[in-house]
């Protein structure tokens, strides 16, 4: 099975991206899912953030707030490496479950989506390299406009993450997505059937 990691900048398209690869056939493991999934009320890593940063980043229903942790997080970068001894550990067990269960059924190519994939330093989970890339200020019109935040605050997480420029330098294939939506599809597509279909013979 060819395990490729699709990764990004913060607000750089990964999951437009992922979306195209989808309707084209590809299968998606979301490392974002994962991590929602390992912090679910009563989960291990749920209990060890409550001990961690205190009740202050739970909502009403006790559910974890992700965006309180993450104004603590993005804010300090010494707690967001507490959180990331927390979560990393669980997204990668769970991670391989799913991966080993496609494996099983005989998943020719998943797509593992993570943020921090290079950072974190599983890219031995995968076997290459996919980096969705925009430029910074393209990034930071996107945030601005996806989580209703400022300049100032959109630029602060941005300067909590590897710089994009640095980023593509480890992708096999890097996908462009500075442009309009319709040129992302035809890039994907055109990508698509470079890297995926000529590989599986013509299929998918």
């Amino acid at each position: 099975m060819r395990i490729i990691g699709l990764t990004g900048g913060i607000a750089s398209g990964k999951s437009t991206v992922a979306r195209i690869l989808e309707r084209l056939g590809g299968v998606i493991i979301d490392a974002d899912q994962l991590a929602r999934e390992v912090v679910a009320p009563g989960e291990p890593a749920y209990l060890a953030i409550i001990a961690e940063f205190g009740e202050v980043i739970l909502n009403s229903d006790r559910t974890l707030n992700r965006r309180a942790l993450g104004k603590i997080v993005f804010a300090d970068p010494e707690s967001r490496r507490r959180l990331e001894r927390i979560t990393h550990p669980a997204i990668a067990q769970l991670a391989e479950m799913k991966l080993a269960a496609l494996k099983e059924a005989g998943t020719p190519v998943v797509f593992y989506m993570a943020p921090l994939l290079i950072e974190a330093g599983v890219t031995s989970r995968v076997d290459e390299v996919w980096v969705v890339y925009a430029d910074s200020e393209t990034q930071a019109a996107r945030l601005m406009k996806r989580d209703g935040i400022g300049r100032a605050e959109a630029l602060l997480r941005l300067a909590a993450q590897m710089p994009m420029d640095e980023k593509r330098t480890y992708g096999k294939v890097v996908i462009d997505n500075s442009g309009t939506a319709d040129e992302t599809e035809r890039l994907v597509r055109d990508i698509w059937e470079k890297e995926i279909k000529e590989g599986l013979g013509g299929r998918g």
